[in-house]
């Protein structure tokens, strides 16, 4: 079976050395955010992929697209920068995914159309590969909504080494999620990754008692329940808005105030924070500069309009010289 190639990140061309520097996939929705001022592209775990590829990791993105003008558009947008759509599918038939935004106060409102591209992800061989090599992925629960992708995404999971962070990113939209998408994602996690509304949801979706209050201490809580209840789950990321967030491992904990910005929107904000942490984990840092490096990463997007803003490189200079000084 031949190895697949990867491209260089940086130059474009494409390389078979995967190890160095770490592979990272996002897996699940690729999709046209259609927003009151237009359209973006995003979808969390292709969100996730860019900003893994901006801090200087091989990123792919594995999801699926329609053989359409907005498929197209997608990669036309995507090709420039640093996440790899090399290993993005064609579906013949279902278009590529668009989803309506809406804001209250503040905060994105989600109308999923379906059947769309991503509902159909087959699991290829080249996928399969890619998953064995790689060094850190994260899915989460919307394209677990249909039983094909889900399939495709857990066995993907299944299929990588011990050592490879695997990042459940929970991103609960109604309708589109279960007690069992739940219970199985987290089996497979070694991080989970959610917001401080989400905690309640999760705990109640698995049978577990959920504490009215929402300050860190009940967060804490929930983070040290759900390590007790999953073996190999090795940390839970709870993050709250401009509240900063909570790190929760088995021995430790670490909170985080945030970062104070003037926000945009808040439209990636997290997958940001996401890829932040499995990028510095893969490097054996420590809570804090983790928790630090997803809320530098985590505000600046929010600072920004949609998920993929461009990146000046004296910001990225600026944002890993006070990750640095955090260590």
């Amino acid at each position: 079976m031949q190895q697949p190639e990867f491209r260089d990140p940086a130059h474009g061309q494409r390389s078979t050395n995967l190890k160095e520097p770490h592979l990272i996939l996002g897996i699940g929705e690729l999709l046209w955010d259609m927003l009151p001022t237009g359209e973006r592209l995003g979808g969390a775990p292709a969100n996730f992929a860019v900003m893994a590829g901006r801090l200087g990791n091989h990123a792919a993105i594995l999801s699926r697209i329609g053989r359409d003008d907005l498929g197209r558009a997608a990669v036309h947008l995507l090709d420039p920068l640093p996440a790899d759509t090399s290993f993005l599918q064609i579906d013949p038939v279902n278009p590529t995914g668009q989803v309506t935004v809406s804001f209250q106060d503040g905060q994105p409102e989600y109308t999923f159309q379906r059947p769309i591209a991503w509902d159909a992800l087959e699991l290829s061989d080249e996928w399969v590969q890619l998953a064995e090599r790689a060094d850190a992925i994260c899915f989460g629960s919307l394209a677990q909504r249909s039983l094909e992708s889900r399939q495709t995404i857990q066995t993907l999971a299944a299929q990588t080494q011990s050592r490879c962070i695997r990042v459940f990113d929970v991103n609960l939209r109604r309708p589109f999620y279960s007690s069992e998408v739940m219970q199985e994602s987290l089996e497979l996690a070694t991080v989970v990754k959610m917001n401080d509304a989400e905690m309640p949801l999760v705990l109640s979706q698995l049978g577990m008692a959920v504490e009215e209050d929402g300050a860190g201490t009940s967060l804490r809580s929930g983070g040290e329940r759900l390590l007790a209840e999953f073996p190999t789950l090795q940390m839970v990321a709870v993050t709250r808005g401009p509240g900063g967030s909570l790190l929760v491992k088995r021995e430790q904990w670490h909170e985080h105030a945030g970062i104070p910005v003037k926000v945009a929107d808040t439209i990636g904000a997290g997958d940001a924070f996401a890829a932040a942490l499995a990028h510095y984990l893969l490097r054996g840092a420590e809570l804090p500069v983790l928790n630090e490096a997803g809320n530098r990463w985590g505000s600046w997007i929010a600072s920004q309009s949609g998920a993929m803003p461009p990146l000046p490189e004296r910001v990225k200079a600026e944002i890993d010289a006070a990750i640095e000084q955090s260590a």
